[in-house]
């Protein structure tokens, strides 16, 4: 954890385990990965499901899945392409977007609010948790 600019911030992370579509540990974890979404820039995992009922996703930013180039350079474009891949990893884990219970949004221009330093200069980061069906 690490205060700044009077704002609390807790630095989670989906660790990176074996990479695999699905991949089961002892601990009632899935690692979610699908191809359909960009992979990670980092030691984490697209998304995590726990006991099978609730994902966990790692923050998305706006990268094209194929070419891990970032799309668009306004808010819209780049906020459509991060729901995009977000849709992808919830279809890749057996859920969908009304299933979402909340949604964490990180963006890069907030006024005052300049400690959040998003990855690949994107103007906006999203991540989700949302219920297994």
């Amino acid at each position: 954890m690490k205060m700044v600019a009077g704002f609390l911030l807790i630095f989670s992370f989906t660790l990176h385990s074996q990479p695999s579509t699905h991949s089961k540990d002892t601990s009632m974890k899935t690692i979610i990965k699908t191809d359909k979404a960009p992979l990670p820039i980092g030691p984490y995992n697209q998304a995590i499901a726990v006991q099978g009922q609730l994902l966990y996703t790692a923050g998305q930013i706006a990268l094209d899945p194929k070419t891990g180039a970032m799309v668009g350079t306004t808010i819209q474009e780049q906020t459509k392409q991060v729901c995009e891949n977000l849709k992808a990893i919830l279809i890749a884990s057996h859920t969908d977007l009304k299933h979402v219970v909340k949604t964490i949004v990180f963006l890069k221009n907030f006024n005052d609010f300049a400690a959040i330093r998003l990855p690949k200069d994107g103007l906006v980061e999203i991540e989700v948790v949302a219920l297994i069906p």
